[in-house]
C-alpha cells in the first residue's frame, strides 16, 4: 500500500499525491500496489488509513509526505508519540504537545529497509538520506498511528514513512528553496517499492 496527502499550507499541489497518482498507473511484476490519498486532517487521516489497511490487508505500507525544506528523498527512521502542529491542518486542528495515542510508547521505528532504500536511490543518482525526525505534524502522526496499529494488533505488516522535497513548480516563488523533479521523485518511489518487495 502506498499513501500520500492532499495539498496543505496554501500549496496547490503535494508531491506525495503526485507520486502516488503516478505509481497507481504503473504495472509491477508480481507486486500488487494499492494506493490512497489521505486528507490533511488530524482524525480523518488516521481513520482513512485504518480503514484502508483493514480493507486491503497489505504486506507493506509505504507512507509519503511533503517536507518542503529538504533537498533529498528522506526515509524516516522513527515516529514519536506527539501531535504538535506548527500550522492548523486542513480541518482546522492545531494540537499542541498532545499524545497521538495516550497509552502508547514514546516512539516506534520504521520496519522498512531504510538503509537499502537510501543505497538503491543513491546508486540511481537520486539524492537520498535517512532522516531521524518525521516532525510533529500529520506525517509523523500517520507514521506513528500505523506502527501502533501494527504493534497492538500483531499484524504481519512492514511499514514506514518517506518524506519528499517540493516539486520544482512549488519552489518557483520561494527563495533558495530546494526541490526535485517530478520524474525523479516518481522513480525514487518506484525503486523504493521494488526494494521493499524484496
Amino acid at each position: 500500500m502506498l499513501t500520500g496527502f492532499e495539498p496543505f499550507g496554501g500549496e496547490t499541489v503535494n508531491p506525495s499525491q503526485v507520486v502516488v497518482q503516478a505509481i497507481r498507473d504503473m504495472a509491477f511484476e508480481n507486486i500488487n500496489v494499492v494506493t490512497a490519498i489521505l486528507p490533511v486532517s488530524r482524525f480523518a487521516a488516521t481513520q482513512a488509513l485504518s480503514a484502508a489497511i483493514a480493507q486491503f490487508e497489505p504486506a507493506v505500507v509505504i507512507m509519503l509526505g511533503e517536507a518542503g525544506t529538504r533537498a533529498r528523498i528522506s526515509p524516516e527512521r522513527v515516529a514519536i508519540n506527539v501531535d504538535d502542529f506548527r500550522i492548523p491542518d486542513n480541518g482546522g486542528h492545531q494540537p499542541q504537545n498532545e499524545p497521538i495515542v495516550p497509552t502508547g510508547p514514546a516512539a516506534y521505528f520504521s520496519t522498512l529497509p531504510i538503509q537499502k532504500l537510501v543505497a538503491d536511490l543513491t546508486a540511481a543518482d537520486i539524492p537520498a538520506a535517512i532522516s531521524n525526525s518525521a516532525g510533529t505534524y500529520l506525517c509523523n502522526r500517520v507514521f506513528y498511528w500505523v506502527m501502533h496499529l501494527i504493534h497492538s494488533q500483531n499484524l504481519p505488516i512492514r511499514a514506514g514513512f518517506i518524506h519528499l522535497p517540493y516539486l520544482h513548480e512549488q519552489s518557483l516563488n520561494k527563495r533558495d528553496c530546494p526541490s526535485l523533479a517530478r520524474a525523479t521523485q516518481i522513480e525514487a518511489i518506484r525503486l523504493a517499492i521494488l526494494a521493499c518487495a524484496e
